[in-house]
């Protein structure tokens, strides 16, 4: 038998929890001195206590931990509770680090405001050029919506093409449009140039991108970094009495494996309108 603080110790929590769960029923000591009123407990109780303690962690209310300890849960049953609240947590998890890339990526903006020159801004008469493409949707136009669709699109297009011996001839091209269902969500378009069609059996579209009156600005670094260069060109559009057509064209001029800080990108923002 152990003592109250010795079986706190061992299990690793506090005297007072265990005080509180002898006083709403979750676990009594094996043993009160009817003299001392000292509690005693089993080793024994050490897998209840480890049950409590864990399904506590997992979010479960006391209630819930109660019927899961006392034995009015089956084992199948618990079994399914825990695998459930497991994918719940994940889940959340998911959502949180999603949540923490958006905020990292506003505070990069709000930092560095004033500090980016939009006189690196060129208008340029962008030819028409002929792509093979894979695309998917995104929930967003955000670069946490977009990292994680467009990546796969380019690893199963290039991945394919460099298979079959294709001869790329220009940097890829990445070009969105509106999803067209009122949540914000966008096409996105993945591209290579290719010096021919691309080979049938991997899917890909041949698609024409028309000729463009465009806004460029070179954005340096991961693309997940990228809304202080997307705000300096819509900065210089707006200065320059330009507007925007629709949504920038990314042309990836440098992408050295592995070193996304040496990322060199053009944004390409096609224009209407004159410049004041």
């Amino acid at each position: 038998m152990f003592t109250i603080g010795d079986f706190a110790r061992y299990g690793r929590v506090s005297v007072r929890m265990l005080h509180h769960y002898d006083a709403i029923g979750l676990l009594k000591p094996a043993h009160v001195d009817p003299v001392t009123g000292y509690r005693s407990y089993d080793a024994r109780q050490l897998a209840v206590l480890n049950r409590i303690v864990a399904l506590k962690d997992l979010g479960f209310s006391l209630a819930e931990v109660h019927s899961t300890v006392d034995g009015s849960v089956g084992v199948d049953e618990l079994r399914g509770m825990l695998m459930l609240r497991r994918s719940q947590l994940h889940a959340q998890l998911d959502a949180d680090a999603a949540r923490l890339a958006r905020v990292e990526a506003r505070l990069r903006i709000i930092e560095s405001e004033g500090t980016m020159s939009t006189t690196e801004v060129i208008v340029k008469e962008i030819p028409a050029v002929r792509i093979a493409e894979l695309s998917a949707v995104a929930s967003g136009y955000e670069p946490a919506d977009i990292t994680p669709v467009i990546g796969p699109l380019y690893d199963e297009l290039v991945g394919q093409l460099m298979c079959r011996d294709a001869r790329f001839s220009g940097p890829n091209i990445a070009w969105y449009e509106d999803a067209g269902a009122g949540d914000g969500s966008v096409i996105v378009h993945a591209g290579v140039q290719l010096a021919h069609d691309a080979p049938a059996e991997i899917g890909a579209t041949m698609v024409d991108l028309p000729a463009v009156t465009a806004a460029t600005i070179l954005h340096h670094g991961a693309m997940d970094g990228v809304m202080p260069s997307v705000q300096a060109l819509a900065r210089w559009i707006d200065a320059n009495g330009y507007r925007s057509t629709g949504f920038a064209r990314e042309v990836y001029l440098e992408c050295p494996q592995g070193r996304l800080d040496e990322w060199v990108t053009e944004l390409q923002d096609p224009l209407m309108g004159e410049a004041r």
